[in-house]
């Protein structure tokens, strides 16, 4: 019986055992597998149940993201995110100022609210509870969304971005990108003040960057409030709340357009952008200075050249770390402070971006900054009488476009004190040692005398050798009626940095941007040829020197110095046509058909209002440049030809560049405004078409192709195959039959260009223009030919004239 009993009881405690297993053993091995795409209401998680998955529970349907536990750097915390599981790159975090730890939930309710708790506190939630959700989805483009029944959306990972932009993630008003701190610091991006903004989020936010102030980015539509940005292809796209696209930020090349790109806040202050896939970064980031940002170096510290970082001369004897902040001052201390002259030649990354704290002198902004006790440094433009003061302070960088920018640091009175006593120990050694200098000195004084002398004597022998050519181009120029400003070559120098930034090349010398004193932009030109380029630079002074026109480049100024030619112009912030035509930027047609008018209205200008006559002799795209709103000018009037009123027809030398001469210039006949007709009807086909209109490397000039397509009644076949174009677009066929008149050989059949403008704007009809013979075509076919045996220069005329053009004739009396 006792046997019996006990058998009884083993059984029995078997029987509770197996129960046991099977009660939450399914539990248990459920749990650590990896949901797909969906999960619904009622489940939950923890990094422990799924430390065999990395701690991810959910993967989208191709497995391309995963959503879940990530560890951080000190392994036994943890952050809920979103991975893209190829490249583990983080795109979306919960809780990155709150991690959890490896036995906290992420608890999906069954009233449809997502929430992460830990310790039983609550540290994120989507808030959803009672909205009618009924699962939760991880999409293959990377976002967590909450559905409806009806598939609506109630919430999405999309709508609450951390520090990484999705393609086509639409990032619009009151949505904020913010980077991971560093150095106590961190870093926003929000869409404000219908602009995009980058701020350092100091205790008030200081911006360093606004899409509306880089110049690298495209317009597609003046006007309008930017309401929102997408990553598309390679590009950041702005729209305004109609989705109209506003401006266009390319950021990689078009040969990478079908990566996968994604933009970054790092957590050093710039947007980066990155193919997720190949991890290729792009060709651009924001911003493009790596100086223009708060952390480019430590605090006080400046910044030059993108990676150097010095401590500034005015701050040096405090070894860069001023003993006091905005709140230590306001601490009611007895000990008073001053303000301490940082440097000369300083600015803050801020200064382009905030409003200025008040308009005063340079007394009054001192004065105001010393009686506020959370200003810790100011900055004073003299030029406008702005005043900035800043209660926080990253690092400074070198002024900029010529700005006089004083900079002043608030140091405590007991470091001033130090600093005094360190002077005064000083100072008897100093006495000393001022003593043996000036014998020193005394010495080399007189033995530099002496060699000055020899010198000078030298000297005045050259001068007087070539005293006649300096009077011949002084007396030139001072008899130019209204002729513009005379810089010195000092001045030139000063405004370009000693020439450091090469904006373009011209064909008789190297074009530098450059800042005048007053802050105006400025273009130079230094001819580097000696001959020729004099003719140029007196052509150039001149003619443009006199006459203004709305899509003239206006010439400001010039040098005419010893050996040195300059000529000033304004700066034109877009470049050339050429860049935007058949380079990687993608131009609109509304934005073409404008630049084709304004170019026409410049040369109208020439030929029919000024007082003489001017042929320009080399129109093409690289002598078209475009301002800041892609308005228009003509520009490089050294080959320019004048003629009087009475004449109609004028010889000349060959000039010009190959690819845009008229036929006269070909075979030897006068010229005349309507050999700039034919160069523009070449530039307004290349404008249509972005392509070259002749390319050695094709069979057939373009030109005779688009005559055959106008023929064909195809002429939509040549407009550029990258931009849009609506069909119903009438400006198109105009275009190019305008184009086709100006090409045609015989001159007379040439429209004028006043003529021209009238037709592009609607004013006049267009007939059909009648196949021209296209001499020019077979000239060029020929002239490849030979090129291509004997070499050939893409440059002006001058240059392409060499042995294998006398060959077929081109020269001649003129």
């Amino acid at each position: 019986m006792g046997s019996s009993s006990g058998s009884s009881n083993w059984e029995l405690f078997c029987l509770l055992v197996i129960f046991w297993i099977f009660l939450f053993l399914p539990q248990t091995c459920l749990s650590s597998v990896r949901r797909i795409a969906k999960v619904s209401p009622g489940f939950q998680a923890s990094q422990m149940q799924f430390i065999d998955n990395r701690g991810l529970f959910l993967v989208s349907n191709a497995s391309s993201f995963g959503f879940g536990f990530n560890a951080n750097s000190d392994i036994t915390s943890f952050t809920l995110v979103i991975i893209h599981m190829g490249s583990s790159r983080i795109i979306w975090s919960a809780n990155r100022g709150s991690p959890v730890g490896s036995s906290d939930s992420f608890v999906f309710d069954d009233d449809g609210n997502a929430n992460l708790r830990s310790n039983g506190k609550v540290v994120w939630s989507t808030n959803t509870a009672k909205d009618g959700v009924s699962a939760m989805e991880l999409l293959d483009s990377g976002n967590l969304v909450l559905v409806k029944d009806d598939g609506g959306v109630v919430w999405q990972s999309f709508g609450h971005p951390t520090n990484t932009l999705m393609p086509n993630q639409d990032f619009s008003k009151g949505m904020k990108l913010v980077s991971n701190p560093y150095n106590n610091l961190s870093f926003s991006l929000e869409v404000k003040a219908q602009d995009l903004i980058l701020s350092a989020e100091f205790e008030n936010p200081q911006p360093y960057w606004s899409m509306k102030k880089d110049k690298r980015r495209i317009i597609n539509k003046s006007g309008g409030d930017t309401n929102s940005a997408t990553i598309e292809a390679n590009s950041w796209r702005f729209y305004d709340e109609n989705k109209v696209l506003l401006w266009q930020f390319v950021f990689a090349d078009e040969s990478d357009a079908n990566d996968t790109w994604i933009a970054v806040l790092e957590d050093d202050g710039f947007i980066k952008f990155y193919d997720i896939r190949s991890r290729i970064t792009g060709t651009r980031q924001i911003p493009e200075d790596s100086c223009s940002r708060p952390q480019a170096c430590s605090p006080y510290l400046v910044c030059h050249d993108g990676n150097v970082c010095q401590c500034p001369l005015g701050l040096a004897r405090y070894n860069c770390k001023p003993q006091i902040g905005g709140s230590s001052s306001c601490n009611n201390s007895k000990d008073p402070s001053s303000l301490v002259n940082a440097g000369e030649n300083l600015s803050y990354f801020a200064l382009g971006f905030v409003t200025p704290s008040l308009k005063t002198d340079i007394n009054g902004c001192k004065s105001s900054c010393l009686n506020n006790c959370t200003c810790l440094a100011m900055f004073f433009d003299d030029k406008s009488g702005n005043c900035y003061m800043f209660d926080q302070i990253g690092s400074f960088e070198d002024a900029k476009n010529g700005l006089k920018i004083e900079s002043y640091v608030k140091v405590s009175g007991a470091q001033l004190d130090t600093d005094q006593g360190r002077k005064n120990k000083k100072h008897s050694t100093k006495v000393v040692v001022s003593v043996v200098v000036i014998v020193i000195a005394g010495t080399i004084v007189v033995l530099g005398l002496i060699i000055a002398g020899i010198r000078y004597h030298k000297k005045n022998n050259d001068l007087i050798e070539n005293a006649d050519e300096m009077s011949e181009e002084d007396t030139f120029l001072e008899n130019i009626s209204g002729m513009p400003i005379r810089f010195s070559y000092k001045d030139l120098q000063d405004a370009t940095n000693n020439f450091t930034t090469k904006v373009g090349q011209g064909g008789f010398g190297s074009v530098y941007q450059g800042v005048l004193k007053d802050g105006s932009e400025i273009a130079v030109k230094q001819l580097e040829g000696i001959g020729q380029g004099k003719k140029e630079f007196r052509a150039e002074v001149s003619i443009i020197g006199s006459i203004h026109h709305h899509h003239l480049v206006k010439l400001k100024g010039f040098c005419a110095q010893g050996k040195h030619r300059l000529l000033v112009y304004e700066y034109m912030a877009n470049g050339s046509l050429d860049r935007w035509i058949f380079g990687k930027f993608l131009m609109d047609w509304d934005t073409r058909y404008n630049i084709a008018i304004g170019t026409a209205k410049g040369l109208a200008y020439l030929h029919e209002d000024c007082d003489v006559k001017i042929i320009h002799c080399d129109i093409k795209p690289e002598n078209v440049l475009l301002n800041e709103n892609f308005l228009a000018k003509v520009s490089d009037f050294g080959l320019a030809k004048l003629m009087t009123r009475e004449e109609s027809h004028v010889f000349t030398t060959l000039r010009g560049t190959r690819g845009y001469l008229a036929p006269e210039w070909i075979t030897n006949y006068a010229i005349s405004e309507k050999s700039d007709v034919y160069s523009y009807g070449m530039v307004l086909l290349e404008i249509i078409s972005g392509r070259k209109n002749y390319s050695s490397s094709e069979i057939s000039q373009f030109p005779s192709y688009a005559f055959k397509m106008m023929e064909e009644g195809k002429v939509e076949v040549i407009v550029d195959e990258k931009m849009k174009v609506d069909v119903n677009d009438e400006r198109v066929a105009v275009a190019t039959r305008v184009a086709l008149w100006c090409i045609q050989d015989d001159m007379n059949l040439r429209p004028s260009m006043t003529k021209v403008v009238q037709m592009l704007e609607g004013l006049s009809p267009v007939p059909t223009p009648p196949v021209a013979a296209q001499t020019a075509s077979r000239f060029y076919s020929a002239l490849f030919k030979s090129a291509s045996e004997a070499g050939t220069s893409s440059g002006p005329s001058d240059g392409i004239v060499d042995s294998y053009l006398s060959d077929v004739r081109l020269s001649g009396p003129r």
